[in-house]
C-alpha cells in the first residue's frame, strides 16, 4: 500500500489530508489526518507539510516504519510537530500539558531557518536516530541570515533521537542544499528557492525531488 500526505486547500484553511492506493492509480482519500484526534479539537486548524518516518529494509526498499510500536510523522510549517497513528489515516498530534500543540522544533534567529521550519521527505530511520530533511526561510529583517538572501528557502537537516522522537541530538547550522543556479534564484517566487518535497532510494541512489523558485521540478541525486 503507498500512502500519500497532502495538503487541501478550502481558500480559507489548509488542512493536512491522507490518501492510499495499491497501484499509485487509483487512490481512496482519507480526508483530514487530525479530524477524529481529541474529540476534534485539531480538525480545524491549519496543518500542511507531514514526513511520516520510514526505514530502509535489508534488501534496499524505503518502507514505513513505527516508532515505538506506531506509526510517526514530523509535520509543520512554522514549527515542527510530532503526530502518531495506528492507521495510517487518523492521526493524534502530541500536546503540551495546557492541551495545545506540542512543538518540538521552531525557525531561530540568525539561521537561515529563521522564518519558519516546514518538514520535507520522508524522514529515516537509520542506526544513529532519525533523519529529517526540512525546508527552512530566512527572515527579511535583522534577525535573518545575512549569509542567505532575504526569503531564501534553503533545506536543513535535524537528527533525532529514536527512543526519543522529541529529542534533537544535532541539528545543521547552514543549509545543505541551497538556491544556487540560475533556475532556483528566479521564477514565479523571486527571493530564490529549493523546496525539497520527495525523497526516493532507487539503485542504489538517493533522488532528492524539489521546487525550484515555484517554477520548475529538479531533482538532485546522492549515493547510498
Amino acid at each position: 500500500t503507498y500512502v500519500m500526505m497532502y495538503t487541501s486547500w478550502n481558500r480559507k484553511v489548509p488542512r493536512l489530508c491522507s490518501a492510499s492506493s495499491k497501484d499509485l492509480v487509483n487512490w481512496t482519500k482519507h480526508g483530514p489526518v487530525f479530524a477524529s484526534a481529541y474529540d476534534g479539537r485539531f480538525a480545524d486548524i491549519a496543518s500542511k507539510s507531514a514526513s511520516i518516518v520510514t526505514r530502509i529494509t535489508d534488501d534496499g526498499r524505503q518502507v514505513i516504519a513505527r516508532v515505538n510500536g506506531k506509526y510517526m510523522m514530523y509535520w509543520g510549517e512554522q514549527m515542527i510537530n510530532i503526530a502518531t497513528s495506528d492507521d495510517l489515516v487518523n492521526w493524534t498530534p502530541e500536546v503540551d500539558d495546557n492541551g495545545g500543540l506540542k512543538g518540538i522544533v521552531f525557525p531561530r534567529e540568525g539561521y537561515f531557518d529563521s522564518m519558519l521550519t516546514e518538514c520535507g521527505p520522508p524522514a529515516i530511520l537509520t542506526d544513529n536516530g532519525i533523519v529529517l530533511m526540512y525546508n527552512g526561510k530566512n527572515r527579511y529583517d535583522e534577525l535573518r541570515d545575512p549569509d542567505c538572501a532575504a526569503g531564501t528557502y534553503s533545506a536543513g537537516q535535524i537528527l533525532f533521537d529514536a527512543n526519543e522522537p522529541s529529542k534533537v541530538l544535532d541539528r545543521l547550522d547552514k543549509p545543505f542544499f541551497k538556491p544556487e543556479q540560475d533556475f532556483e534564484k528566479s521564477g514565479q517566487y523571486a527571493d530564490g528557492t529549493v523546496f525539497i518535497e520527495g525523497l526516493v532510494l532507487y539503485k542504489g541512489n538517493w533522488y532528492l525531488y524539489y521546487g525550484c523558485a515555484d517554477s520548475f521540478v529538479g531533482v538532485a541525486v546522492c549515493p547510498f
